[in-house]
């Protein structure tokens, strides 16, 4: 459902010409969803230029985004087009916008607002007709708080505004995705019949994701690699690290002094059966609270009750 909300509205701004804000967390598809905006568009036949504002540096970025003329600088030894330039007719993409110096946000705020803009270096104002797609992963509105980003160029790019969800709040997507992943990577790396154990898809729903879809990519392919025809995916090849930053509240979860368990090993459906049954009951069956302190929302929790036949 998400992602449905989120295609019915890439669906409805793609065709104007309006200014698109993308936000989320990294890993999330951000750039997938502006190149959908721009595959949908009436200019998707004209130049779609990409500029990753996190990897350029300060003093080069002027020059990247406009253009240079020769001579103006140490090292430019010829005239160089910038990136609004080729993008003109097109639409360009400011991917992580929020890294743009504020010494160069009021000559983007000029080329937003009256759509000209002289190369560095040159006297010559130079007129662009361009769409404009931008991406963050930073509060923008915290960012104008703080004084890191102008307010006037944030509504200038916030024209639509389009939030791209994390996965753990697309639990529905996360096995459906992985399998996905899982049969793009065996042909890639040439892997026959090999599928995902219960136990192994059980981890994958269960986790928390804080890299979002490219952490699960990346944990697919981690484990189609070191897998073996024919044989079920396990757990352990995943290779899954919860971060401390991003821990499930379960982590945190004080447990009551108790005669020690068996120390005989135990399957995953039995821990998590056990470690489910005591935090419900630490709640006193209340669901809500439960589904908190596990880190799962009420839906996942009632499912795995139901699973697990775990009495309230």
């Amino acid at each position: 459902e998400p992602i449905m909300k989120l295609k019915s509205l890439v669906d409805k701004v793609a065709k104007t010409e309006a200014s698109v804000l993308v936000t989320g967390e990294n890993g999330t598809g951000k750039e997938l969803v502006a190149r959908e905006l721009y595959r949908n568009s009436m200019l998707s036949k004209e130049p779609y230029i990409r500029v990753n504002c996190a990897a350029i540096s300060e003093t080069l970025m002027e020059s990247e985004f406009f253009g240079h003329e020769k001579g103006s600088f140490t090292g430019a030894t010829e005239r160089r087009e910038g990136r609004f330039e080729l993008a003109d007719g097109g639409t360009i993409l400011l991917d992580e916008v929020s890294e743009i110096a504020p010494s160069l946000q009021a000559k983007l705020l000029r080329v937003l607002q009256e759509k000209e803009f002289e190369r560095v270096g040159g006297n010559k104002t130079i007129q662009v007709k361009v769409r404009v797609l931008a991406t963050t992963n930073r509060n923008l509105t915290e960012e104008v708080g703080k004084g890191n980003f102008r307010e006037d160029l944030y509504y200038r790019l916030n024209v639509f505004p389009i939030a791209v969800p994390p996965l753990r709040e697309r639990e529905d997507d996360i096995l459906l995705l992985a399998n996905t992943f899982l049969e793009r990577h065996a042909r890639r790396h040439g892997i026959e019949k090999i599928s995902f154990s219960k136990s192994c898809e059980r981890a994958i729903d269960a986790h928390s994701w804080p890299g979002n879809v490219r952490e699960l990519e990346n944990a697919v392919e981690r484990a189609v690699i070191l897998a073996d025809s024919g044989k079920k995916i396990e757990a352990e090849l995943l290779g899954l690290v919860q971060l401390s930053s991003s821990a499930p509240k379960a982590a945190k979860v004080r447990k009551t002094p108790q005669a020690e368990e068996p120390s005989e090993p135990k399957t995953m459906e039995e821990v998590e059966k056990s470690h489910i049954s005591k935090v419900l009951a630490a709640c006193a069956g209340n669901r809500t609270h439960a589904a908190e302190k596990l880190g799962l929302n009420v839906r996942t929790l009632r499912n795995k009750i139901k699973q697990y036949s775990i009495s309230d």
